[in-house]
């Protein structure tokens, strides 16, 4: 498990104002803590450690941890049950778990009101577009951080994260951590399960952005009705001030009309939108662009990304960093220069004639719109696309043959294989891929991540495309409960040389 991220600056708080935060009771307990922290394992001497209800009714609650929380130098406890057999004090209150957030806000001094924290949601494109983000700001001579899948960057020092948004404790010290280093401008990636589980309670965003909406997580969700809602939940006062919606989405559209939110609107080409794509040039290594904005805004130049969802994604990106206060000028000249995202169609090149690319789509959409985007330009110089994509085990089983048959619809040769398994036997997750589908006389099923991409190398010929979908910039397999070492870029790029 990675070390939380903590300030330097001390912080302290005493039981009894805990008490008087929450509305109880005030005790003669005079005990005083210096951290907070809801996971036992993470604890460190003075922290007050909260013991909550687990994510899931399968999970355990977190009382069951508290003699490990006080070993490891706990010197209080919250919780919304009494625990007798410890040896520090006990805060008792309901719904704990609701209210992390707040405490964790209450007890750094609430450094999101420091400083201005965009929060991006949606299915797809949230890493692409709070990065494009970070490097508009970046090219304002801004001192910038960034949360989100990639990893945590705190004004250029990188820290490697486990979750897409963190939890309630680490993310306010996270945020306190860039406070104290003079960050002012935060891009994060908000989940959906972030935002059911509380997680970004106590953070106030100066703006909030809706990418998209697909069928994803719907193990956790149950229908595309509460993943959209837990989405929504976003977009309301208690956390924001500013929406920025992209219309051409149909949940993005339904959005912006209930939102409670100021909201801005952006679209590829919807014209009543407050910003939109004037004029769209598709060139060999990106896009000749003028983007069309609010106030007369004309801001014309080159965008250096494959597929078109990355026009969404700039456009929403370039859109916050103006509304943030970035010159149009500054983002006309910095647009050229834009960095792709790692693992998101993200080129391997050791010298092969044939395109090879890594991408993190792993949902039905995003499946298909990496497919489409290369089709035609593999397909224009005759070459074929040879695709790679598999499912991951312990999630939702219902996106499975969907995501089959985009692999097998939008490919010219596809190979069903494994993603991280799990728990689950990965023969029957490829079953459930393939359920009802015929394979055509190229594709195939391999169950071995690694001689499944070697077998897309070994097909391929010059004018060809080789995509390896699913995992992206991730570096490990979970198989059985143990996490192997696995790059699928690594793996593309040795596949390619062996042949050599």
């Amino acid at each position: 498990m990675a070390s939380m991220i903590r300030p330097l600056e001390p912080h302290a708080k005493k039981v009894n104002e805990l008490e008087r935060f929450l509305s109880l009771p005030e005790s003669a307990v005079s005990a005083t803590f210096t951290g907070i922290t809801a996971d036992s394992r993470a604890v460190q001497p003075g922290d007050l450690f909260i013991a909550a209800p687990g994510a899931t009714s399968e999970s355990r609650h977190g009382s069951e941890f508290a003699s490990t929380a006080i070993s490891n130098g706990a010197v209080a406890i919250l919780s919304d049950r009494e625990i007798s057999s410890v040896d520090v004090p006990v805060i008792v209150t309901q719904q704990v778990g609701l209210i992390i957030g707040e405490v964790a806000a209450w007890f750094y001094g609430a450094p999101s009101r420091s400083m201005s924290c965009v929060g991006i949601t949606g299915t797809n494109g949230k890493t692409t577009t709070a990065t494009i983000l970070k490097q508009l700001w970046d090219a304002d001579a801004r001192a910038t951080g960034l949360v989100g899948t990639l990893g945590i960057d705190i004004a250029g020092e990188f820290h490697a994260g486990t979750h897409t948004t963190p939890s309630a404790p680490e993310l306010q010290s996270v945020l306190s951590t860039m406070n104290e280093r003079h960050v002012r401008n935060v891009a994060m990636e908000v989940s959906s399960h972030a935002l059911v589980q509380g997680r970004v309670q106590g953070v106030r965003f100066s703006m909030v952005g809706f990418t998209n909406l697909s069928q994803d997580h719907l193990d956790f969700h149950g229908d595309m009705e509460n993943y959209f809602a837990a989405k929504a939940r976003l977009f309301t006062q208690h956390y924001a001030e500013l929406a920025v919606i992209n219309i051409d989405d149909p949940y993005g559209a339904r959005l912006a009309e209930q939102c409670e939110l100021p909201v801005v609107t952006v679209s590829r080409s919807n014209r009543k939108a407050k910003w939109f794509y004037d004029r769209i040039e598709a060139e060999a290594n990106g896009f000749r662009i003028a983007i069309r904005g609010e106030s007369g805004i004309l801001i014309e130049g080159f965008l250096p990304f494959l597929g078109e969802h990355n026009l969404d994604n700039a456009l929403m990106a370039v859109a916050m960093a103006i509304l943030d206060g970035v010159d149009p000028l500054v983002v006309a000249a910095a647009s050229p220069h834009l960095k792709s995202v790692a693992g998101r169609l993200e080129i391997i090149d050791v010298g092969q004639k044939f395109q090879a690319l890594v991408d993190f789509a792993h949902s039905p959409d995003a499946v298909v719109r990496i497919l489409e985007t290369l089709r035609k330009p593999t397909h224009d110089r005759g070459g074929r696309v040879i695709a790679v994509l598999g499912c991951g085990g312990d999630r939702d089983a219902s996106k499975r043959p969907i995501m089959g048959k985009a692999l097998l619809d939008g490919s010219d040769v596809a190979i069903f294989t494994s993603d991280n398994p799990r728990s689950e036997n990965p023969e029957t997750i490829l079953s459930q891929m393939t359920d009802g589908l015929t394979l055509n006389i190229e594709s195939s099923v391999e169950v071995d991540r690694r001689a499944a991409i070697a077998l897309a190398v070994a097909t391929a010929t010059d004018s060809d495309t080789v995509v390896i979908l699913g995992k992206g910039h991730e570096i490990g397999q979970e198989i059985a409960g143990v996490k192997h070492p696995f790059d699928d870029r690594v793996e593309l790029a040795s596949a390619i040389e062996a042949l050599r």
